[in-house]
């Protein structure tokens, strides 16, 4: 079995190697917007539900050479950002938009994506993407020594395309979300696997205590 001390890497090798660990990850490809109008897009692979009652939603937000990169830096300055969800025929452009650019070069703009207005924030969304979350800033928690925040945001208003949707649900398999993997590379669904509901689970199955 091979042996890692942690506490003897540095922050980089940590990162690497945890998030080669720390798998699949979800993509929040979040819209923020600068004093100056420029629309900002970035992906975050580190994002999750922290609530539902409001509805909250988390992302982890490192920083550049000590300073906030824009995203975290336009979400701070306006309270608000929109987290979109791109789907496999995103997958390329999701890539792209982690080239860091100055903060009056729009990553929309150079992608070729289009914007669309939200409805309870001024940040706009991404058009073509399957489900964008509107959010206001709730609570900013430091992490760390490398200045790392977790940036919290309550959803306001969700938009979902009528062909994600099964019911009142998010269909996963219609959405064809993509997901992070270590380094440079991403995941799909695959395979699904369905299990019957926990309580109709046969005890014989259940591992002992």
């Amino acid at each position: 079995m091979h042996q890692v001390n942690l506490r003897e890497l540095s922050a980089e090798e940590t990162y690497k190697l945890l998030t080669g660990v720390v798998v699949p990850r979800p993509i929040a490809w979040i819209t923020t917007q600068s004093a100056a109008g420029v629309v900002n897009l970035a992906p975050f692979s580190c994002y999750t539900v922290v609530s539902t009652q409001p509805p909250l939603l988390g992302i982890n937000m490192g920083r550049k050479a000590g300073e906030r990169k824009d995203t975290a830096r336009n979400a701070l300055a306006r309270g608000e950002f929109v987290v979109n969800i791109g789907n496999e025929d995103m997958v390329e452009a999701i890539h792209h938009s982690a080239i860091e650019y100055p903060p009056e070069v729009s990553e929309v703009e150079t992608l070729g994506l289009r914007l669309a207005p939200s409805v309870a924030i001024a940040t706009p969304r991404l058009a073509d993407v399957p489900i964008s979350l509107e959010c206001r800033l709730h609570q900013v928690i430091p992490f760390g020594d490398t200045g790392a925040e977790f940036v919290v945001g309550e959803v306001l208003h969700l938009h979902a395309d009528p062909a994600v949707m099964n019911g009142p649900r998010i269909d996963s398999q219609r959405l064809r979300p993509v997901c992070r993997l270590g380094g440079p590379l991403y995941g799909t669904l695959g395979k699904l696997i369905t299990q019957p509901p926990i309580a109709q689970t046969p005890k014989s199955v259940l591992p002992k205590p």
